[in-house]
């Protein structure tokens, strides 16, 4: 765990003391605190409030509290120890460290937030624990990302689902004027889609470069599962999706799927009446986007 390496590390620069247990247990981590707590400065007590968050061990937290350790201190990323909770997950510590003054929004080096942490790191019960403990579901991370953004980029529908029945803003965009749709959508998950347009958002609004969410559909990472990519697309196309819709450069979803190589999107878009004759501002159809002589010979018999 990485607060246990920063234990180690502050441990050997300043003192002969030697490291935590690598067994990583609350037991032992107990122990060890007990035997050399007297001789501990304050950054290696902090690095034990760390430990004790980031493994979950409530009783050395309370320990480490009563030996006078900061709920405000904090790591070299900026994260403080309900920042190591919120990662690790543990609703017990997460309640302890409030209990004692931790600054809910506190947000790191990078701008995370516990909730943010909590969220990306896929913890459902420590982002219930702490929105019933007063954290914002809407303030930002790094780059203006929300909670929600990062659960939907990471396809987690559960806490999605807590994170919009709080009032978490579903339209919210990012800096880079993403919104949680469209992360959801470059990552192929219908699930996550469906949830968040079951809020009411219009599946043919147009996003920073007048793209849409089906254009981010089209265009999904090269890692999402074929038939996820292609079942999402349909799911899009089924609740109203414009199949020809362009945008700054002119080009529609069928060009971009092309462009990225997603053979069986452009399959399904042919079939479902996409305009293979289309070109864009600079003159190029969706034949001479396309990645490969066999896609590109299809699409221009189109």
């Amino acid at each position: 765990m990485r607060s246990r390496a920063l234990a180690i590390l502050l441990l050997s620069a300043t003192t002969s003391i030697p490291a935590w247990a690598d067994s990583g247990t609350c037991t032992e981590l107990t122990t060890r605190f007990d035997a050399r707590r007297a001789e501990l400065a304050p950054p290696q007590i902090s690095a034990a409030l760390f430990a004790a968050a980031d493994d979950g061990c409530e009783d050395l937290a309370k320990k480490v509290l009563a030996f006078g350790a900061s709920v405000a201190a904090r790591d070299h990323a900026g994260g403080t120890a309900l920042t190591h909770a919120a990662r690790s997950g543990d609703v017990a510590v997460i309640k302890l460290l409030v209990a004692h003054g931790a600054a809910i929004e506190q947000q790191t080096v990078a701008g995370s937030t516990p909730l943010f942490v909590a969220a990306e790191s896929d913890r459902p019960q420590a982002v219930q624990a702490l929105i019933a403990l007063g954290a914002k579901v809407n303030v930002a991370g790094r780059g203006g990302v929300t909670p929600l953004s990062a659960a939907a980029y990471n396809g987690r529908l559960k806490i999605v689902d807590v994170l919009l029945t709080h009032g978490a803003d579903a339209s919210q965009r990012d800096n880079t004027g993403k919104t949680p749709l469209l992360y959801a959508a470059a990552r192929g998950f219908r699930s996550v889609v469906d949830r968040l347009l079951a809020t009411g958002i219009d599946v043919n609004v147009a996003y920073g470069n007048d793209l849409t969410v089906l254009m981010w559909a089209a265009g999904h990472a090269d890692d999402v599962p074929v038939d996820d990519g292609v079942a999402l697309v349909t799911a899009l196309l089924d609740k109203g999706a414009n199949i020809d819709a362009l945008d700054d450069r002119g080009r529609t979803a069928l060009m971009t799927a092309a462009e990225r190589g997603h053979d069986e999107i452009v399959a399904l878009l042919l079939q479902r009446g996409a305009k293979a004759d289309v070109r864009d501002k600079a003159g190029q159809s969706a034949a001479d986007l396309a990645t490969s002589t066999t896609l590109k010979a299809k699409l221009a018999a189109r």
